[in-house]
Formats: structure tokens, sequence, C-alpha cells
């Protein structure tokens, strides 16, 4: 299992490379047709796209694999939330793959009789749940990170101003009652302004939150939940995999655990 779980990391480089020129294509096939390219390069430019989404699942083989090693790693994590949304995000992502790898089989020839629209929506549907669970930890470490920057600023108010800050208030604002739509306003003001500095003082953080929330519309166009069309969805998947290869190429903005 170990040496199944290094040899997929080794392609994972590939595959990432395949998806971005997979969603590439998919926008620039969407631009063509918008600019009424003509329909022989539209018919080479679709096909390239799917004989880049093949050598994708070919290259995913195996890798339910590496999904279960990892949720098998997550279980021991101390933190209750990280530990569940980790562990669930990483055991429908096995799902997934292992959905891929049927169709991969189906489109291949080696199983000519699989269901391959049943199983494409099976294998979003699990996509959509990880990319669920993905978010939900990265909105869980944006609030653990929000508190502690808001109690750090009370802090060094209160140790600036000889401790006249009343505790559980906002920084900024003040303690007063009424205040009505105003004090309402700078209150979201000063949230919007401390998840900025939260999300701009941990890069793999915002990194993950713009990745997932691109890759969410993928499944959401593909399950008719929310019909996006081929435009957006290549533009989101060439931003995610752009995203994706820069984790690899530089690992510490790659979030953890």
């Amino acid at each position: 299992m170990d040496a199944w779980v290094r040899f997929s990391a080794q392609s994972q480089a590939r595959e990432r490379l395949c998806r971005a020129a997979q969603y590439a294509c998919s926008l620039l096939g969407h631009a063509l047709q918008r600019h009424g390219a003509s329909p022989e390069l539209q018919k080479q430019i679709r096909q390239l796209e799917s004989h880049l989404s093949l050598g994708r699942k070919l290259l995913r083989l195996g890798n339910s694999a590496d999904a279960l090693e990892s949720a098998k790693r997550a279980v021991h994590l101390s933190d209750v939330v990280l530990r569940f949304c980790i562990t669930v995000s990483h055991l429908n992502r096995a799902l997934y793959f292992a959905c891929d790898n049927v169709l991969w089989a189906g489109k291949s020839g080696l199983a000519p009789r699989v269901d391959q629209e049943k199983w494409a929506q099976r294998s979003f549907r699990y996509y959509l749940f990880s990319l669920i669970m993905n978010l939900s930890r990265d909105a869980y470490e944006i609030r653990l990170l929000m508190e502690q920057e808001s109690s750090a600023s009370s802090r060094r108010m209160k140790a600036s101003s000889g401790g006249g800050v009343p505790g559980g208030t906002e920084p900024g604002v003040s303690g007063a009652p009424g205040g009505g739509l105003p004090q309402l306003a700078l209150k979201l003001r000063l949230r919007v302004l401390l998840l900025a500095r939260v999300l701009r003082g941990h890069p793999p953080l915002l990194l993950d939150v713009v990745r997932n929330a691109c890759d969410l519309f993928i499944p959401l166009d593909k399950l008719g939940l929310w019909r996006c069309g081929p435009g957006v969805v290549g533009l989101c998947g060439l931003v995610s995999s752009i995203l994706s290869i820069l984790t690899l190429v530089c690992p510490w903005l790659r979030l953890k655990p």
C-alpha cells in the first residue's frame, strides 16, 4: 500500500497538468463557439479535451488507496471538527476516485456495458460532498484564526490604553447601546477587514478557499444543481488547476494537516 501511495504521489503533477490543459480546452472551445469559429476546429478542441480527460482518469487509477491512507491519518487528529471534516472529505474522495476508475474502464472499452452517465453522476456527487467538507474545514479554520486575531487586537488595545476597552467588544467598536444601522455597518466592515487580514496572513488557507470555491462550480454544473455553462466551468477548473500546481511547486502553500 505504501509503495502504491508513493507512486501515486509522483503522478500528481502530470495529472494536474493534464487537468489544467483539459479545462483550458473547455474554456477555449467555449470562446471559439461564441466567436463563430469553424465547426472543424471546435470538433478538434472537443476531441482534445476528451482525450485529456481520459488520460487523467488513467493517471488517477489507484488514487482511492491514497485517499484512504489520508483518511486513516486524519482519524488521529486531536481537533474533533478538523478530524470529522478531513476524514469525511478523504472518504468521499476515495469513493469519487473509485467511480472514476469504473468510468475509465467504460470509456476505454474494457467494460463497455458500464452505464457511464450513472457512474458519472455518482462520481460528481461524491466530489461535491468532498468539496463541501473541504470548505467547511476552511470556514472552521478561518473562524479560529479570526477569534485569535480579535483577541490579540483587544489585548494590544488594552495594553496601549491602560485597559480601557471593555471585554467582549470588537476592537474599534463602542460598547454603548443603540447606534442602529451605522453601528451594524461598522461592525460588518471590521469583520470583513479582520477576515482580509487573516487570509492575507495565511496564504495556504487563502489558496485552499479559492481552489475549493472554484472546484465547487464543476459538480454543481454537472449534477444540474446550478447550470454555470462551459465557460464558467472551464475558467474555474483552470484557476483551480493552476493553484493546485502551485501547491506542488511550493509545498509550503499546501494547507496542513
